[in-house]
């Protein structure tokens, strides 16, 4: 390697390393989860793992799919699926990506144009934000959750104007207000792109998300379902109107020039999806818990407890340091919580990020809430 370019990556390290919020991989075991994205349990559930085996064995596919959608890679499966989630998601159309990353990215990267707007919540997912980099598009942040600001916003913007929010943020837990946001989306003629990444599977009756549950559907342009977290599989979707499913098979670059999932993946989704109209018993447990968590926890004037009935709970525990050790204190005690450090949030709001789960137990949720306390 260049002697340069190796001293420029020694010092960006460094940089992390001064800063306190130097990333490492690491493996966690023998710790109660209360960390993962599995929300309703089902990246370990057995049910599941048989219902893909099955549906893998019943058909004969390539172990890769050997290609982009648009040459080697499309199949009559493929677009099985799509239609099954579209009509799930009360939908024209359903477009299948290889994550929730691209997906967002391809679709604020493609669709706005030069003279365009997005207005976007401060709090939206990194992928968002790299898709509006990428856009020829102007773009105007809000205030989180602030309808009065989005409005501000949508009046000063210009072309066609996009509003992309987030149904659950990941970081907070708290939804966003909805139906207030499609009202102005409807008045300013604004399309109206959520994320659902973080609702689908725990929302709904059917956990179809919280666009669903709202009964919001035709008032958004897009939305974006993801499948590595409550579902327990992996990729995502954009689900919208046929039309701009033809607008993306055309001009996403993320979609267009990527070899597309594996059959397994797809037969994974599928498997998830028709398992998720029953999983009612876990949703309920798991907002049980939620509950439970927030009646238990007693903190001092120092910390905060972000307001939201989601299954993200996180604690605001103010600098690197403090949140870290918070964390160290926790993990000693069996129960894995992470930190959340600057930059991925904001400076003086570091917090730690419990996530609760339907395989969580009501006696796991009172020790963890005990232990905060003493803390």
């Amino acid at each position: 390697m260049s002697a340069s370019i190796q001293n420029y990556i020694n010092q960006r390290l460094q940089q992390r390393k001064d800063d306190n919020n130097f990333r490492s991989l690491k493996v966690i075991e023998d710790m109660v989860d209360f960390t993962s994205n599995d929300y309703i349990g089902f990246a370990q559930d057995k049910a599941l793992t048989v219902a893909i085996e099955a549906e893998v064995k019943q058909h004969h596919f390539a172990n890769g799919s050997t290609g982009s959608r648009l040459l080697s890679g499309n199949s009559a499966y493929a677009e099985e699926v799509e239609c099954f989630i579209a009509n799930y998601h009360n939908a024209e159309a359903a477009l299948v990506f290889n994550s929730g990353f691209t997906a967002n990215y391809g679709l604020l990267s493609s669709l706005p144009y030069k003279g365009d707007t997005i207005i976007y919540d401060e709090l939206v997912h990194a992928s968002i934000h790299d898709g509006i980099k990428n856009s020829k598009a102007d773009s105007l942040g809000f205030k989180h959750n602030d309808v009065s600001d989005l409005e501000q916003a949508l009046q000063q913007a210009k072309g066609l104007k996009y509003v992309v929010v987030e149904s659950v943020y990941s970081m907070d837990g708290d939804l966003a207000p909805l139906k207030e946001i499609a009202a102005l989306c409807n008045q300013y003629d604004a399309g109206l792109i959520v994320d659902e990444a973080h609702a689908t599977g725990v929302y709904g009756n059917r956990g179809e998300g919280l666009v669903g549950a709202l009964d919001l559907e035709d008032a958004c342009l897009a939305r974006i379902h993801t499948y590595g977290k409550a579902m327990g599989v992996h990729g995502a979707a954009i689900v919208c109107s046929n039309d701009l499913k033809a607008f993306l098979v055309n001009y996403c670059r993320a979609f267009i020039y990527t070899t597309f999932m594996s059959f397994h993946s797809l037969a994974a989704i599928k498997c998830a999806y028709k398992q998720l109209a029953n999983a009612g018993d876990n949703r309920e447990h798991l907002f049980n818990l939620i509950k439970l968590l927030r009646s238990s926890i007693q903190l001092s004037d120092k910390f905060t407890l972000i307001e939201g009935n989601s299954p993200v709970q996180s604690i605001v525990v103010a600098g690197n340091n403090n949140v870290k050790a918070f964390a160290q204190s926790l993990q000693a005690q069996g129960f894995d919580v992470r930190p959340i450090l600057t930059p991925t949030v904001a400076k003086g709001q570091e917090r730690i990020r419990i996530c609760l789960h339907s395989f969580n137990t009501e006696q796991e949720v009172l020790k963890l809430a005990e232990a905060i306390n003493k803390l």
